[in-house]
């Protein structure tokens, strides 16, 4: 059988949205067609509905992700013009009846007769047609459909406003000793000529926000930046608003209580209390080791620290404590020898390899590479890593192809995205990261391998298709675990100029520091989690959503954050992306990573046949089964919370 190579990247901005009104009448009328065969089958009907599916996803990732990485007037009209036919066609398949019925008719006929991977297409699809209101009346469908098309148009309001003001912000210092202290890589990129004179322009892209809340010694400044980066987009309070009714409204319409009750109809945890108990545990396991924490902290300041304080107290205490300095382990992190090394390590771990093509890609430092497993090509994975203005801010993998076979049996091969916000390189400076940032890039690439190393057939049911969003997490949190092994580490922490490997005491001053502070960490983690999850248990309407992040505050936060401070208007993970009522997953499914991590840490990573069974059980498997019944089979046990305290030296 032949194999589909990969779609080259190439998008007509200028033609998108009449491309896209075509393909969408296409589809509709394949769907006509599919609906009036007589005697339905998984293949004659299941198969080509999904693949529909598959290429629709596959014609307008390119410019959802142009709009991501190099976004721009031009590409902000096509994306919020493209989103109202796009989410009323979505509705419109997901609330059909009559493919609603096909699919329990074909349940009915051939279940029995299916592999393991169709059926589970299967009940994934009758339960998402359910949770779309397929079985609904016309009236309460065509609110649905409302309601979705004002939310797509809502989360993309959140994250262009809050772009927007991302980027017009700037900070700038006029006196050198307001500058000192800073590692003198991000002296000279905040360099500028003003009227004649060098002063230093900080803003609120990551990396020059971090570097002056990290080893800015004003003050002043810290709280200036720190104002302007909490009070971002004030207008999304009344986008939350309206989001928040929305999302209640359409989970009352579906039968569901809440809308959190509606999320975790998809995900591993069973009902909204479990998750509540979770996330309330940890927060008593880790707070009274996270006030240690802060009082061995405040010790460092002669006033009372605050909110835009602990950054940089942190540090000094970092250094005092551990003898650690960040800054002196930027030379050993070159972008481009981490990437090198962290594929040297992805071929001792798993057996695979990366080569790099010579796409034309969207700006010149993207990159894409091909990934072979045993010299066979399987996927292809493309690289964003350095921060502009025209970029989003944070780091996120985007799925683009998925692996599977097509109505004609032929094999498509998967691809995905891995985009990240590292500093900017330039021909005189390389971009020197973070340790933090290495982290980074590894938790992206466990997401990305989850997708690109499937083998399922089915599209629906391969990669990070199909897994539960409580679990979407696990293998990103279980490769950014080995960041902080020593036998990895010393595969790419060569110094940029001197190509000496990071020294043992220096690895050995790493690991120990890992978890400084892990229990403030951690409670800061589980505020975000109780708040994103009990504000979808009931309705809450503006002071309300902050006098609840107030109420979650006083189980979880050590340093009561200033009133200015409007975090929820900022919150992108639940207000424009994919975690409202799910937030909690990062820690849900960072039990499974740190679990699944120790056992093969113990086996002595490199070269062992559990690292090999986590290649083709939970990686190779993507969605085809719960990631609850994989796991047992990778483990032959269910997972343990304990792994995680360890992971995070809490006891």
């Amino acid at each position: 059988m032949s194999k589909q190579l990969f779609i080259p990247f190439e998008i007509d901005l200028e033609t998108f949205n009449n491309d896209l009104l075509t393909k969408l009448g296409n589809d509709r009328k394949t769907l006509i067609q599919l609906l009036d065969i007589k005697e339905k089958t998984y293949q004659n009907f299941v198969k080509p509905f999904e693949m529909m599916d598959e290429r629709l996803d596959q014609f307008f990732t390119p410019l959802s992700h142009l709009n991501s990485v190099n976004n721009s007037e031009t590409t902000q009209k096509v994306y919020a013009d493209a989103l109202p036919p796009l989410t009323e066609y979505s509705t419109e398949i997901g609330q059909n009846l009559a493919i609603y019925e096909a699919f329990k008719i074909i349940k009915e006929r051939e279940y029995n007769t299916l592999n393991a991977e169709q059926q589970r297409v299967i009940d994934l699809n009758i339960q998402g047609f359910e949770l779309s209101g397929a079985h609904l009346d016309l009236g309460p469908k065509e609110r649905l459909k409302a309601i979705n098309l004002r939310k797509s148009e809502l989360t993309n309001d959140f994250s262009q406003n809050l772009l927007d003001a991302t980027n017009a912000y700037e900070l700038i210092i006029e006196d050198a000793k307001d500058v000192e202290g800073l590692p003198q890589s991000d002296i000279e990129t905040a360099k500028v000529e003003k009227d004649g004179k060098t002063v230093y322009r900080f803003t609120l892209q990551m990396p020059s926000y971090i570097a002056y809340m990290t080893y800015g010694p004003s003050k002043h400044y810290r709280e200036e930046l720190y104002k302007a980066y909490t009070t971002r987009a004030p207008q999304n309070a009344a986008i939350i608003d309206e989001l928040l009714a929305l999302k209640m409204e359409m989970a009352q319409i579906l039968g569901f209580k809440s809308y959190a009750e509606y999320s975790i109809a998809t995900k591993m945890a069973p009902t909204t209390q479990s998750v509540i108990d979770f996330l309330e545990e940890l927060a008593t396991n880790a707070f009274k080791q996270g006030q240690n924490e802060l009082e061995v902290l405040k010790k460092m300041s002669d006033a009372p620290i605050e909110s835009f304080d602990t950054g940089y107290y942190s540090e000094i205490l970092k250094k005092e404590k551990y003898d650690i300095d960040e800054e002196a382990y930027r030379p050993y992190f070159e972008q481009n020898s981490v990437v090198e090394g962290m594929f040297i390590f992805l071929h001792r771990l798993f057996g695979i390899s990366f080569r790099e093509t010579d796409e034309k890609l969207w700006d010149e430092k993207a990159r894409s590479y091909d990934l072979y497993v045993n010299d066979t090509l399987r996927s292809r994975i493309y690289l964003d890593l350095e921060a502009r203005e025209s970029k989003r801010g944070g780091a996120w993998m985007h799925n683009w192809q998925s692996h599977c076979r097509d109505e004609n049996g032929h094999e498509q091969l998967a691809s995905a995205f891995i985009v990240c916000n590292f500093p900017t390189s330039s021909k005189e400076n390389p971009s020197l990261l973070r340790h933090d940032d290495v982290v980074t890039l590894f938790h992206e690439m466990g997401h990305a391998l989850h997708h690109i190393l499937s083998t399922v057939d089915e599209n629906g049911v391969s990669g990070v298709n199909g897994v539960e969003w409580d679990a979407v997490e696990f293998p990103s949190q279980f490769l950014e675990n080995f960041a902080y092994e020593p036998e990895v580490l010393k595969l790419f922490a060569k110094h940029h100029m001197t190509n000496e490997v990071l020294s043992d005491t220096m690895i050995e001053k790493l690991v120990r520091a890992k978890n400084f502070q892990s229990a403030m960490g951690m409670l800061r983690q589980l505020e975000f989690s109780l708040f994103d999850f009990k504000l979808h248990l009931s309705l809450y309407q503006g002071d309300e959503v902050q006098n609840l992040l107030d109420r979650v505050r006083q189980k979880t936060a050590l340093i009561t954050p200033p009133s200015y401070n409007k975090f929820q208007n900022g919150f992108a993970h639940i207000f424009a992306g994919g975690y409202a009522a799910g937030y909690y997953s990062y820690k849900w499914a960072e039990v499974l990573s740190a679990d699944a991590f120790f056992a093969i840490v113990d086996q002595g990573i490199f070269d062992t046949k559990l690292g090999k069974d986590y290649l083709n059980i939970i990686l190779a498997q993507g969605g085809s089964e719960s990631m609850e019944v994989l796991f047992e089979k990778l483990l032959g046990r269910a997972p343990q919370t304990e792994s995680l305290l360890r992971l995070n030296g809490i006891g």
